[in-house]
């Protein structure tokens, strides 16, 4: 494990593909990318790697996947329809 500075929106995922695509090998599992309890960085690859990855990790800015659920979808996970809330709703 490796300590860098930790970049300021981090998305572990996108930071893998990101070191693998640049031939960084680093594993795809979650503790291959850790932040301690000092809000360090730590990246499970070789120590002949870690030049290599610095540019990377400073240049990461990570992004969300988490998508937001449409209304439908929202409504759907509940069991409900746009018609059953319109029928509730008095519409």
């Amino acid at each position: 494990m490796i300590k860098f500075n930790t970049p300021a929106k981090l998305n572990g995922t996108q930071l893998r593909a990101e070191l693998n695509a640049a031939g960084v090998k680093i594993a795809s599992t979650s503790g291959a990318v850790m932040i301690d309890g000092n809000g360090d960085l730590w990246l499970d690859i070789a120590t002949k790697d870690e030049t290599k990855a610095k540019p990377i990790v400073d240049a990461h800015i990570g992004i969300d996947n988490v998508i937001e659920p449409t209304v439908e979808e929202k409504l759907a996970s509940v069991g409900l329809t746009i018609e059953d809330l319109k029928v509730a709703l008095g519409l």
